[in-house]
């Protein structure tokens, strides 16, 4: 896999950088997550980000005073059970695309 990154600026508040990722993949996979993307109303960007904060979740640290302050307010509004496992959930979600 080929990668060139380039600093796009400040997209928030928080002070996140936007990043410029240029990745050299099959053309069928390419297509086909095209079309995923389209059918689900997301672009290609949201999907490659979603994918790897969901590897590198275990090696980032969401601190809730970093995040904004409307999603700081939604925090432990969704009840599950105890042996609830959401990595599991999004894993099989993931592999369904």
């Amino acid at each position: 896999m080929l990668c060139f990154i380039k600093n796009t600026g400040i997209f928030d508040k928080n002070l996140i950088m936007n990043t410029k990722l240029t990745l050299t993949l099959e053309k069928e996979v390419i297509q086909t997550a095209k079309e995923y993307a389209k059918e689900q109303g997301i672009s290609l960007s949201q999907i490659v980000e979603n994918y790897f904060k969901l590897i590198t979740v275990s090696k980032r640290d969401n601190k809730p005073e970093v995040l904004p302050s409307k999603v700081q307010k939604l925090r432990g509004i969704i009840k599950v059970d105890e042996d609830f496992d959401y990595k599991k959930t999004l894993t099989q979600e993931l592999s369904n695309i």
